[in-house]
């Protein structure tokens, strides 16, 4: 069988599907028309986020067999066409849980220490203390949102800390020894610091809006490190600004797009975004919390383990 790789990967991905027997070709650079062209000969794709995988698409792809996205999720596939046309679809969130478990904790740590403010101070000549007194992890209450394979890193990597973790996820039954499953609700009433580990779906475009923060009976710091378009930035900004929301740390934002490379290619900044990125209670990464150097190495070798479950 003959697979199309359309995004570069680790070397072994590659390398393990021609050692599963597959004819893999590369095709980095070719606009989606094109692909759509030839891809009717092949039987299988391999790509991250370069352009999104359609209904047109899907029709021109006649003999594939499999899509297997190289991320967490499958937002840029029509899954339930795809799955119609009983076209196997595989994602790798096992291949960087572990990298945004960590990466999350390292932003919330980072925000309560005020490290990134401080060292900028420093940096300018300026030694103030007393204005970076931190505050401490230990005794708060950690609500996740979306306990999934990220949220279920996150919550193991808080397991070295006096907190307490509570979840809230739309299947039942999925709360652990590292997490109490709750209802939104009582996660509202309950935490003092959100994070969000949620797919891209219809119930989490826009989920976190002045309703949803207002509806928090204590002022929180809010992390996400699943997708930007889960919170409405303005109002984002405006809780910062009433201190409803302590602190934000985001690895995600509403502006990206799909393809997660760019944000502002002509230049022009919402007013919402001039105001994150000159806040100090604001810390920003670009889309890295599962790009590490294992991680890497992890989803690609993940990708080719299930393929191998399908194919063997």
């Amino acid at each position: 069988m003959k697979v199309l790789l359309l995004d570069t990967n680790h070397p072994i991905l590659k390398k393990g599907l021609q050692n599963l027997g597959f004819i893999c070709d590369e095709d980095f650079t070719s606009s989606k028309k094109i692909v759509e062209k030839k891809i009717n000969m092949y039987d299988g794709i391999v790509i991250r986020s370069r352009f999104s995988i359609d209904k047109t698409f899907l029709d021109k792809a006649t003999n594939l067999k499999f899509i297997a996205r190289v991320g967490a999720g499958l937002e840029n596939i029509d899954i339930a066409y795809a799955e119609k046309k009983s076209i196997h679809l595989i994602a790798a969130p096992e291949g960087n849980r572990n990298a945004v478990g960590e990466h999350t904790l390292g932003m919330i740590l980072s925000l309560f220490n005020k490290l990134n403010k401080a060292d900028k101070e420093i940096r300018h000549g300026k030694w103030l203390r007393e204005d970076n007194r931190g505050i401490e992890l230990d005794g708060k209450t950690v609500g996740i949102i979306g306990y999934g394979n990220m949220g279920k890193a996150f919550a193991k990597k808080l397991k070295g800390f006096d907190v307490n973790v509570i979840c809230y996820d739309i299947k039942a039954n999925v709360g652990d020894e590292n997490a109490t499953q709750i209802t939104l609700e009582e996660l509202q009433l309950n935490a003092d610091i959100l994070s969000l580990h949620t797919p891209e779906t219809p119930l989490t475009i826009n989920m976190v809006n002045t309703e949803f923060i207002n509806a928090f009976a204590k002022s929180f710091w809010i992390l996400n490190t699943g997708r930007g378009k889960s919170i409405i930035t303005k109002d984002l900004v405006i809780a910062l600004k009433s201190g409803k929301i302590l602190g934000a740390g985001l690895d995600v934002l509403e502006y990206e797009k799909s393809s997660f490379e760019n944000l502002f290619l002509d230049k022009k900044l919402p007013e919402a975004f001039q105001f994150l990125i000159n806040s100090d209670k604001v810390l920003l990464s670009p889309h890295v919390a599962g790009w590490t150097v294992e991680s890497k190495i992890k989803l690609a070798q993940t990708i080719v383990d299930k393929v191998q479950l399908i194919f063997s």
